[in-house]
């Protein structure tokens, strides 16, 4: 079906962007989408643009739990199996973290930062950190605990719908 919107018309008005359709503006997965697109392009200028945000959870991870081996902590960071495999080896790649075998059990490897991995991951935080300070500038403690609290439940729910395996 065509639009009854003529060419005519289109070009009259320009070529300024459309307005963003109601059922696109209300809708939960294209704001999240915006959000997400926002937060990453903000991550890149403000905190590190060769450390990826999946990377970044790992070595904030592995810092204040070090010794877990990478399919306990891809659950913790929600990965699945094969992402955590390939940001670790990635981090391991850029000397951030090191596998170490399980003194109960050889098969088994343990992740660990490595002085450089302690040393970018504490640099990246700090970064971090302050990014969050800008994204939330203007809301009231109450209004950022507010607002985690209903992000932690809609990831909790739409997770519930569609697990990370």
């Amino acid at each position: 079906m065509v639009n009854s919107r003529s060419v005519a018309d289109a070009a009259q008005s320009g070529p300024s962007s459309p307005a963003t359709p109601p059922e696109l503006a209300e809708a939960p997965g294209y704001l999240a989408r915006r959000l997400h697109q926002a937060y990453l392009a903000s991550w890149v200028r403000h905190v590190d643009s060769t450390l990826t945000g999946p990377q970044f959870a790992v070595l904030n991870t592995v810092y204040r739990q070090p010794g877990h081996d990478q399919g306990s902590l891809a659950s913790s960071v929600s990965l699945d199996r094969s992402t955590m495999a390939d940001v670790v080896r990635r981090l391991e790649e850029r000397g951030l973290v090191e596998r170490k075998s399980d003194p109960r059990d050889g098969r088994r490897k343990l992740l660990f930062l490595t002085p450089k991995g302690e040393k970018t991951f504490r640099a990246a935080n700090r970064r971090a950190r302050e990014l969050d300070e800008r994204l939330l500038a203007g809301k009231t403690a109450a209004e950022r605990a507010s607002l985690i609290a209903l992000l932690s439940e809609l990831a909790e729910h739409w997770e519930s719908i569609a697990p990370v395996s």
